[in-house]
């Protein structure tokens, strides 16, 4: 592998960057800048091939850089091409979620991030609100409750909590800052692995619903406020509410386990 001697840095080797890298940064820069869309098609492979002067060996392996970070998607075959892709969420989540794990971090460590971003979004989001933000916690606040009001009987907590996850994900996604509701986003993945793994283990069904009606009255109350705009007040209130519902997920060893636990 080439190595150079980087200028003022006592002679440290630097690796320098293969070619499929350099290919991989031009066309990357191109997608995050907005000069390839989701859904275009990158030119053929003979194009690229001949633009850039490389081989299809070397071609194919930014491509698979590329295709790695999810920016791309290829397909093969007869119709095959290159059409630009967005990464999701949960491809950060992985990554992130991997460095949880590598870490030791505890699943008390995970939810105490949690009430830093999640107050926070919800005051923005009440400053912020429009009639269609107010519309959308409406509608998940509704399903809850269509769930939760419909009996213990035969209950799916795997449904009432999907619909728990949503109210949350709107929070975030609403509040107006992307950075909070992409931390979020990764952080969702090891809250909804955890919660499900709660409810699973509890011997006390009967308790597990009580905890989803004192949720939906929560919920309730903070919709309120947001469509009444006390921004304050719906901080307060949302903090209230993750402060009760991290004491109720952790209790006995859950709180002290890692987080590479949910994953093993």
């Amino acid at each position: 592998m080439d190595a150079i001697k980087r200028p003022g840095n006592a002679g440290k080797l630097v690796r320098a960057p293969k070619t499929a890298e350099l290919i991989a940064d031009q066309l990357r820069a191109k997608i995050v800048r907005g000069v390839l869309k989701k859904g275009d098609a990158l030119p053929t492979e003979q194009e690229l091939v001949k633009q850039f002067g490389v081989s299809r060996p070397t071609l194919r392996e930014a491509f698979r850089i590329l295709e790695s970070e999810s920016l791309i998607v290829v397909r093969r075959g007869s119709r095959g091409g290159v059409l630009v892709s967005s990464p999701e969420t949960s491809v950060a989540a992985r990554s992130f979620g991997l460095l949880l794990q590598m870490s030791g971090t505890t699943l008390a460590d995970v939810y105490e991030a949690r009430k830093v971003f999640e107050p926070a979004a919800a005051e923005m989001l009440t400053r912020r609100a429009t009639a269609d933000d107010i519309a959308a916690l409406k509608a998940a606040l509704a399903e809850l409750a269509e769930l939760v009001n419909s009996g213990a009987e035969n209950a799916d907590f795997d449904a009432w909590s999907a619909a728990v996850f949503r109210f949350h994900d709107l929070i975030l996604e609403r509040g107006g800052n992307n950075t909070v509701a992409l931390v979020g986003a990764v952080l969702r993945e090891v809250v909804t692995r955890h919660m499900a793994r709660a409810v699973a283990s509890s011997t006390d069904p009967d308790g597990i619903v009580k905890q989803f009606k004192r949720t939906l009255r929560a919920f309730t109350k903070f919709t309120a406020l947001v469509e009444d705009g006390k921004a304050v007040e719906a901080r307060e209130l949302w903090e209230a509410h993750m402060d009760w519902a991290g004491r109720s997920m952790l209790w006995g060893r859950l709180g002290t386990e890692s987080v590479i636990d949910l994953f093993v």
